[in-house]
């Protein structure tokens, strides 16, 4: 006999380093000083999953280490080639796009001089050894890793399920609790496999486990229970298709485990073995059983903060569902169509209300004689207060949009809201410090009939203007100061201005918040952040394309146009002008008591052709009859249009300062006239009329013998809505009536 190492040439032969390599059970990796991949033995080609040999150029990132993980195989090839060694767990997806958790060992691959050439790497599947006591630390570590980073519970669900599947498990099933029933959320098998229908339930249905069934009984002692050989037992089945499929797939062993928190039972987690795959041990055993107990009280963990997050986020959702519109009214000469998402969670905060809840906000608000005010805005800051804050300042905007003042006017009033809503604060030695919050916001004025667009910007981003494809933001000369940031002592009609532009037919705007092009990369990716600029051109280019589609589809594109994730809550109104011209007829009269009937003769011809139903024509008419008499017997006593008053030579006594050579006579020869505009739409006619008389209209209570002091109060019963607002020359007075009744 021979002593060790004294061999035969041919046992020498079939012992070469090639030889013994090929018939290793575990994974060997050989790669370069710059981690390409030189070598690896026919098991690291069955662990990883890819096919064929090397061709030296693949990176060792090519063998399916995730994403996520990239950073710690930087951090493997630092540490070996500095001469260290490294151990620790991967997260692989191989070629079939099944996952498995790989135990790995790297140590430095030296030259004959002692410098260090590359990096040996040994792997094996975690778990699947005799070293999972070892293992179970470091797995444990890498699923509460990953649970960690869901917030939602069917994400976090499913990735439970392909944390198991197929690496500790062929199937795989997760029922959680709904009103006092076991509702099944998760059902995943190995290899793509599907049970046939009518035999294990889906998703989404009950399940009801009879007495004496294993499961049942981990429900009801909230203990994991390991079923080690079905060969060996029996137990009640849920259905005869359950039991039949059973049989047919070869189940061999199963571990059922609660899933506890706070007490409570969620739910029930099901991890199978079946002859669907060829396993060294197709049985689990004891310690398999703790280590599913101690992954089921992470996996409840995440699963119980997932729900109470989504409980969350169901609340605010709802509070910021009615801070906004419930609906938006159906409006002449325009399409509509809207957006709003709330905040991106931030995990890591783990603040799930605080980072839904935002103070983005839009408005559409019916004004006088069909035109509407357009409202985007944005309050800074994210939770409940810029949510609270935002609610507040979107029903003052409402309300000041009601006088029909001009767009510049309404911001200035809501500047000085701003700074109303405000927390007061003051320093220790009483001296006001309140800081108004910080509030951006565009207010538009569109008269669908004239085409006419009027609007104020307070700070906020111009909206895009899309006309026959081509994409391009508002001009907007003055932008203005955001509100509540006015410095004290500057009029607010300083900062904000009206302007006014003609939208061609067909024309659409894009209205928006920042969060709709301020976006963070998705997780795992190494993508950096675009620019604003950048954002803006993706944007335009995506929304270019679809310029002649539906309003609801630009709206819909645009939300996802900009890559990355929401990191703002996001609010998007789209507006378009219709092509078709409204009906419209307008006429100037003197204001003699003889052109009331004139008045009337022109509505009366109007509504004809109009074919608006005679019932509504002849209200409509009367009521055009009430205004304009009110409107005739006022005009002597109006002033004239608004001028400057110039007096030559030196300042008349206070007694004397109003009695001006010809002054009343220039009131007195002034020519009177008043407007009569009408407008149909599509369920509604709109009646204005013009005058140059300063004074707006009250309703008075007449008695019971007076001839007049009746005709606004016949408007206000009569109309659906009615009317006053200022104008440059004097007043308009209007009302609403509509065409299919009241």
């Amino acid at each position: 006999m021979k002593r060790w190492g004294d061999l035969t040439q041919d046992t020498a032969d079939h012992l070469t380093a090639a030889s013994v390599l090929d018939q290793a059970e575990m994974a060997v990796v050989v790669t370069d000083r710059f981690s390409n991949v030189l070598y690896w033995n026919p098991f690291a080609e069955r662990l990883f999953g890819t096919p064929g040999a090397s061709s030296g150029r693949e990176s060792l990132l090519s063998l399916g280490i995730m994403k996520k993980d990239h950073p710690l195989a930087a951090e493997l090839a630092k540490h070996v080639l500095r001469g260290g060694v490294w151990e620790g767990t991967f997260d692989v997806v191989r070629a079939d796009g099944t996952m498995i958790y790989v135990r790995a060992q790297a140590v430095p691959l030296r030259h004959g001089s002692g410098s260090v050439t590359g990096i040996v790497i040994t792997a094996r599947e975690a778990m699947r050894s005799n070293e999972r006591e070892k293992d179970r630390f470091g797995l444990l570590e890498r699923i509460g890793e990953r649970l960690a980073g869901s917030l939602y519970v069917e994400e976090t669900l499913n990735r439970v399920a392909e944390m198991l599947v197929p690496q500790f498990a062929d199937h795989c099933f997760i029922e959680l609790m709904e009103n006092d029933r076991l509702i099944r959320k998760v059902s995943t098998h190995v290899n793509g496999w599907s049970p046939p229908a009518g035999t294990w339930k889906p998703v989404g249905e009950e399940i009801k486990y009879p007495p004496g069934h294993y499961a049942e009984t981990a429900q009801t002692r909230q203990e994991t229970i390991l079923v080690e050989d079905f060969s060996q037992v029996s137990y009640p089945s849920p259905s005869e298709g359950a039991a039949r499929i059973c049989g047919e797939v070869g189940m061999t062993s199963a571990i059922v485990a609660p899933l506890c928190a706070r007490g409570e039972t969620l739910g029930l987690m099901y991890l199978g073995l079946s002859n669907l795959t060829d396993r060294r041990s197709p049985h689990y055993d004891a310690f398999d059983r703790d280590f599913v107990g101690a992954i089921a009280t992470r996996v409840a963990v995440a699963v119980d903060n997932a729900l109470l997050f989504e409980e969350e986020r169901h609340t605010a959702e709802s509070f910021q569902k009615h801070l906004l519109p419930r609906e938006l009214p159906a409006l002449d000469g325009l399409e509509i169509a809207v957006r709003y998402f709330p905040a991106a969670p931030l995990a890591s905060h783990g603040q799930g209300i605080q980072t839904q809840v935002g103070g983005d906000w839009y408005d559409v608000i019916p004004l006088s004689a069909g035109r509407v005010g357009i409202v985007i805005g944005d309050v800074e800051g994210r939770g409940a207060k810029a949510a609270a804050v935002m609610g507040q300042l979107r029903a003052a905007l409402r309300a000041f949009a009601q006088d029909d003042k001009p767009p510049a006017d309404i911001l200035a009033r809501l500047d000085e809201w701003t700074r109303v809503v405000a927390h007061p604060e003051r320093d220790d030695f009483g001296a006001d410090i309140t800081n108004p919050p910080l509030v951006t916001c565009q207010y538009l004025v569109y008269d669908a009939w004239s085409r006419q667009l009027s609007f104020a910007n307070a700070g906020h981003a111009p909206p895009l203007l899309i006309v026959d494809g081509n994409v391009a933001e508002l001009d907007i000369t003055e932008v203005g100061q955001p509100l509540g940031v006015r410095a004290k002592g500057v009029h607010a009609d300083l900062v904000y201005k009206e302007e006014t532009r003609t939208l061609p037919p067909g024309a659409t705007l894009l209205l928006y918040t920042d969060g709709l092009v301020d976006r963070r990369p998705m997780r795992g990716s190494e993508t950096p952040s675009l620019s604003d600029d950048e954002a803006l051109r993706i944007l335009s280019e995506k929304v270019a394309k679809l310029s002649g589609e539906p309003v609801e589809r630009i709206a819909e594109a645009a939300t996802s146009a900009v890559p990355g994730e929401i990191d703002d809550d996001m609010a998007i109104l789209v507006v378009r002008s219709v092509a078709m011209e409204l009906e419209v007829e307008e006429r100037t009269f003197p204001a003699q008591p003889i052109m009331v009937s004139e008045a009337r003769r022109m509505a009366s011809e109007a509504f004809a052709d109009w074919q608006v139903p005679d019932e509504r024509a002849d209200l409509a008419c009367l009521l055009v009859s009430e205004v304009v008499t009110n409107v005739v017997l006022h005009a002597a006593s109006a002033s004239i249009p608004r001028r400057e008053l110039v007096l030559d030579g030196p300042p008349l006594p206070f007694d004397e300062s109003w009695e001006v050579p010809g002054f009343e006579e220039e009131i007195a020869a002034g020519d009177k006239e008043f407007t009569l505009r009408l407008r149909r739409g599509r369920d509604s006619i709109w009646v204005e009329v013009f005058d140059q008389d300063l004074r707006l209209p009250r309703i008075r209570s007449a008695g019971e013998n007076d001839e007049g002091g009746r005709g606004l109060y016949l408007v206000d019963q009569l109309a659906k809505r009615w009317g006053s607002r200022p104008t440059r020359e004097g007043k308009a007075v209007w009302f609403e009536i509509p065409i299919g009744g009241r």
